[in-house]
């Protein structure tokens, strides 16, 4: 049986803090992403499309940001965590699909480290992870620079069907 999850995650920009999408530390300006984790917008999408996809819920039941545990933790360490999770419920990724929505900066140079760095925390070929960048033409809040979302969306399969 496959199964499809669908993620999305939104952030705001914030002066003096790291940038990560994907795991990977992305140079702006001194300016991140706003958020109680690293607030890498693009895996808390991944997280929210894998429990989805297995109606688990959402990143916020197992890694609430009330939580100082989780002040400053690296959203790699929450994938690991969500994808042990599907594993012990039968399940395991079978492909990743991220669309990051950013004006600045620009994604492209870092999409492929991006994929690999997803493949190593995953355990996952990396030729089923996908991932790109759009802009919005300069409308709305991304459009406006005031922070970043995406979108993820994955399948699943049952262990005993691979």
């Amino acid at each position: 049986m496959i199964r499809v999850g669908h993620g999305y995650d939104v952030h705001r920009f914030a002066h003096g803090r790291k940038l990560y999408l994907c795991g990977v530390e992305i140079p702006f300006n001194n300016i991140g992403l706003d958020g109680h984790s690293d607030a890498d917008v693009a895996v808390h999408a991944l997280c929210d499309a894998l429990l989805g996809s297995v109606a688990m819920g959402d990143i916020g039941k197992f890694f609430p940001d009330t939580d100082p545990k989780y002040k400053g933790i690296s959203s790699l360490v929450l994938l690991k965590n969500v994808v042990d999770k599907l594993f012990e419920a039968g399940f395991t990724p079978n492909n990743i699909d991220i669309t990051i929505i950013a004006q600045k900066p620009k994604i492209l140079p870092y999409v492929e480290n991006m994929r690999n760095i997803l493949s190593e925390t995953m355990n996952m070929p990396v030729d089923r992870i996908n991932v790109k960048a759009t802009t919005t033409e300069k409308l709305g809040f991304c459009g406006r620079v005031e922070g970043i979302a995406a979108h993820c969306v994955c399948t699943v399969a049952e262990k005993n069907d691979l």
